[in-house]
């Protein structure tokens, strides 16, 4: 067996009086029905590809919502067999012009019966599935919280200088810079971060390719969490009220703090959520890896906010 190939797609909804409609592909290549996907660019992280595919292959610009059941097969890679591993999202479109400009001839928006029994092959259906039982319980249309830890930085015995002053290495600034597309799948609209030159300088590349102000916020650093613990607490909670697509940015001891603020929220009594709380509960266990993203997918706001599911992405280390 040869190596795994990696890809990701997405599975576009919308509503349309008031049904909930899927948007399906034509790739004439292979005179099949399937959804938007294509394999990772070297380095390229999930959501990043899943976003990118889509755009390329239907013209659509998507937000990337819930994760769906991963797919994986056989297929044949340069003469050899070979197991493919295709992750999706479910995906509220948000812009493009819908031109087809990537190996698709044909984008079909179906009611989500209909649609099944269009796709092509049997292993598709399970994302519908879930995609379909999301919208019966209510959760299909959630909006992102972003929690990062900082990107790699100076080591603490190198630096000689304040340390909230401590910049980030080239393997850091690399980080930093994967960033852009995997934020900007799941549309972030909204940059919090402590203001250690490490943490917003992680969150900058992003904050100047989307336009996004960035906001500095004491309590997130590890120096004001040591002052006044709770303030760390407080900026999610604001997040959680406002219910707009955002990103924190923080450091190691501060972090559980801020997903112990998620973890209240999850709803256990679904699937997904169960999922939600083991990732979660491993993030305050564990902690997060310099430069990686817990995302958590939310529906409704303030005191209603409830966490439905939740995944983790790690940007590529390059040293």
């Amino acid at each position: 067996m040869g190596a795994s190939v990696l890809a990701a797609g997405t599975l576009p909804w919308r509503r349309r009086r008031g049904r909930l409609e899927v948007a399906l592909v034509h790739r004439p290549r292979y005179d099949d029905w399937s959804w938007a996907k294509g394999k990772l660019d070297p380095g390229e992280a999930f959501p990043s590809a899943a976003a990118r595919e889509t755009l390329e292959e239907t013209g659509l610009r998507v937000r990337l919502g819930h994760p769906l059941p991963t797919t994986t097969y056989t297929t044949t890679q340069r003469g050899r067999p070979a197991v493919k591993e295709v992750r999706y999202w479910a995906a509220e479109v948000t812009g493009g012009d819908g031109g087809l400009i990537h190996e698709v001839d044909e984008v079909a928006w179906l009611e989500a019966d209909v649609a099944a029994d269009r796709l092509s092959y049997p292993h598709d259906r399970a994302q519908l599935g879930a995609l379909a039982a999301a919208d019966v319980q209510g959760t299909l249309s959630t909006w992102p919280l972003a929690i990062v830890r900082h990107a790699r930085a100076r080591s603490r015995s190198s630096w000689r200088h304040e340390d909230a002053l401590r910049p980030l290495d080239d393997a850091g600034r690399a980080q930093a810079e994967d960033l852009v597309p995997l934020l900007g799948a799941y549309g972030i609209s909204r940059l919090v971060t402590s203001p250690s030159a490490r943490a917003s300088d992680t969150l900058a590349p992003y904050a100047a390719a989307s336009g996004v102000r960035l906001r500095t916020k004491p309590g997130l650093s590890e120096e004001g969490h040591e002052q006044a613990p709770g303030k760390a607490r407080h900026h999610v909670e604001r997040l959680l009220e406002r219910g707009v697509a955002a990103a924190v940015c923080s450091h190691g001891p501060v972090l559980p703090e801020l997903v112990a603020c998620l973890l209240e929220r999850v709803d256990a009594t679904l699937a997904p959520g169960m999922v939600a709380r083991s990732v979660l509960e491993d993030v305050v266990e564990r902690g997060m890896a310099k430069g990686e993203v817990l995302v958590a997918h939310i529906v409704g706001t303030g005191e209603g906010a409830q966490v439905v599911a939740a995944e983790r992405h790690h940007t590529e280390d390059r040293t």
